[in-house]
């Protein structure tokens, strides 16, 4: 079924400076509960929904929306085929809607290397889920996305907002080579994140001479899944963390969904500690992940902050700053949300700003 929000697909009116979404999903209950959290705001329109892929590919050529929020699974045409017809003909933004199973993870990020930018958790009832509503993070996420495909990067919100006199690194600048006893990587990352991590680990070379330990945003149920999908495409060996793992140099750990991960021990002799957090926003948190590196090690980090909204690993990376240790971030154009990366260099935190295809052979070159 398809339903014609607006008949018209130009951008007449007072509706064109909003953001323009296309509603996939083959539940009509779903479609309408999406379709009326996104226009409460007011910034944003529904100008269509289809309920199946197909309804999808045919809606999108129609209508050439901003942004597509996509099922995963629909009949007819499902939404991993969908994508990758929309994404040939008319490349669009679009964030998958995945049921938080292992099935709908291995289909979420088949989705992603398809081309979907983003993706969020199915739930029938999107007004609850933690301390934000599903359907704010969702307006959030469609409003951050189109701002950058426009041309322009949202600001921070006023909690987040950045102290402009303190930067001081500059992009381009000559900077000194990671420490050469520098014992681990660190990694954080959001919002895009997953196929940015792909594209930086599978540069990384057999034989790295350090551990890397990545705290990515994603649900508890995605993590194992995206490490054993890394693990079949990267030289060195993917495995999502344990409690008490050994950090071992040539193995990178990604952090597990809804959980804190931390660096343990002492130079030298590196595990990690998972455990329960009831009281943080982001889990895993980067800012917890950096911030125990620093207290562990010291300056014999290198800490590098990728593509997410909001600004997870600035106080981390200001703590590793002050312990002498170095901080890379990912620049803007190759953002897919320049939000963390943006809170750390204008904060002044930054050693080197590298576009996501130098980031690899950076690393790898440095170790």
């Amino acid at each position: 079924m398809v339903t014609r929000t607006s008949d018209n697909p130009t951008r007449d009116g007072g509706a064109s400076e909003k953001v323009r979404v296309l509603v996939v999903d083959d539940s009509a209950f779903f479609r309408s509960r999406i379709t009326r959290l996104l226009e409460e705001t007011g910034e944003i329109l529904v100008v269509g929904q289809a309920g199946d892929g197909r309804q999808a590919v045919e809606e999108a050529e129609r209508l050439r929306p901003d942004l597509i929020t996509m099922d995963v699974e629909m009949p007819v045409l499902d939404g991993i085929s969908a994508v990758r017809r929309i994404m040939a003909r008319h490349p669009t933004d679009i964030i998958m809607f995945s049921s938080l199973t292992r099935d709908g993870a291995r289909a979420t990020l088949d989705a992603l290397d398809a081309g979907a930018i983003d993706f969020l958790a199915k739930q029938a009832d999107l007004s609850a889920s933690g301390t934000r509503s599903a359907g704010q993070l969702l307006r959030e996420r469609i409003l951050q996305l189109v701002a950058k495909r426009r041309g322009r990067h949202a600001r921070l919100g006023s909690a987040e907002r950045p102290h402009f006199e303190l930067q001081v690194s500059k992009r381009g600048a000559t900077v000194a080579s990671p420490s050469a006893a520098a014992e681990l990587v660190v990694i954080g990352a959001s919002t895009g994140g997953p196929v940015a991590l792909q594209r930086v680990l599978t540069a990384l070379p057999r034989g790295l001479r350090v551990p890397v330990l990545v705290a990515v945003h994603m649900p508890a149920a995605f993590t194992n899944t995206f490490a054993e999908r890394l693990n079949g495409l990267c030289q060195l060996e993917v495995t999502e963390a344990s409690d008490k793992e050994p950090l071992r140099p040539g193995t990178v750990l990604i952090a597990p969904g809804g959980r804190q991960t931390l660096v343990e021990g002492r130079p030298g002799a590196l595990w990690v500690s998972v455990q329960d957090s009831a009281d943080q926003l982001y889990k895993p948190s980067v800012d917890l992940c950096f911030g125990s590196a620093a207290r562990v090690l010291g300056d014999r980090v290198l800490a590098l902050v990728m593509t997410g909204m909001g600004a997870d690993g600035r106080q981390g990376a200001r703590a590793l700053k002050q312990r002498g240790a170095q901080v890379w971030s990912q620049d803007a154009a190759s953002c897919v949300v320049y939000g963390m990366p943006q809170a750390v260099e204008r904060d002044g935190l930054s050693d080197r700003v590298l576009a996501l295809d130098a980031i690899g052979p950076a690393l790898a070159e440095a170790f």
